[in-house]
Protein backbone atom coordinates (compact mmCIF):
# COMPACT_ATOMS: atom_id res chain seq x y z
CA UNK A 1 0.00 0.00 0.00
CA UNK A 2 0.99 3.32 -0.30
CA UNK A 3 2.75 6.08 2.08
CA UNK A 4 1.10 8.81 2.68
CA UNK A 5 4.77 10.63 2.93
CA UNK A 6 4.95 9.92 -1.06
CA UNK A 7 2.38 12.70 -1.96
CA UNK A 8 3.33 16.08 -1.69
CA UNK A 9 1.67 19.44 -1.51
CA UNK A 10 3.06 21.96 -4.61
CA UNK A 11 2.04 25.06 -6.22
CA UNK A 12 1.65 25.54 -10.53
CA UNK A 13 3.24 28.74 -11.00
CA UNK A 14 2.96 30.47 -14.89
CA UNK A 15 5.74 30.86 -16.77
CA UNK A 16 4.88 34.58 -17.87
CA UNK A 17 3.93 36.24 -15.21
CA UNK A 18 5.20 34.03 -12.28
CA UNK A 19 1.94 34.20 -10.85
CA UNK A 20 1.47 31.39 -8.51
CA UNK A 21 -2.71 29.95 -9.59
CA UNK A 22 -3.36 26.16 -8.64
CA UNK A 23 -2.23 24.36 -5.80
CA UNK A 24 -2.20 19.82 -6.03
CA UNK A 25 -0.68 17.09 -4.95
CA UNK A 26 1.33 14.64 -6.61
CA UNK A 27 3.55 11.20 -5.67
CA UNK A 28 7.06 12.06 -5.49
CA UNK A 29 8.16 8.29 -6.09
CA UNK A 30 6.00 7.71 -9.36
CA UNK A 31 6.62 11.64 -10.91
CA UNK A 32 10.35 12.65 -9.86
CA UNK A 33 10.31 14.93 -12.45
CA UNK A 34 8.91 18.49 -12.58
CA UNK A 35 5.32 18.72 -13.27
CA UNK A 36 4.61 21.12 -16.40
CA UNK A 37 0.90 22.00 -16.97
CA UNK A 38 -1.32 23.83 -19.69
CA UNK A 39 -3.41 25.53 -17.52
CA UNK A 40 -6.06 28.82 -17.97
CA UNK A 41 -3.89 32.00 -16.47
CA UNK A 42 -6.49 34.41 -14.58
CA UNK A 43 -4.09 37.41 -15.29
CA UNK A 44 -2.25 36.69 -17.97
CA UNK A 45 -6.46 35.75 -19.46
CA UNK A 46 -4.77 32.98 -21.87
CA UNK A 47 -3.88 29.30 -21.41
CA UNK A 48 0.09 29.05 -20.23
CA UNK A 49 2.24 26.87 -19.49
CA UNK A 50 1.91 26.36 -15.28
CA UNK A 51 5.11 24.97 -13.63
CA UNK A 52 5.37 23.05 -10.23
CA UNK A 53 7.25 25.34 -7.05
CA UNK A 54 7.18 23.78 -3.34
CA UNK A 55 5.04 25.34 -0.86
CA UNK A 56 6.85 26.43 2.07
Amino acid sequence: MAKKEDRIFLRLECSECKSPNYTTTKNKRNTPDRLELKKFCPRCRAQQVHRETKIS
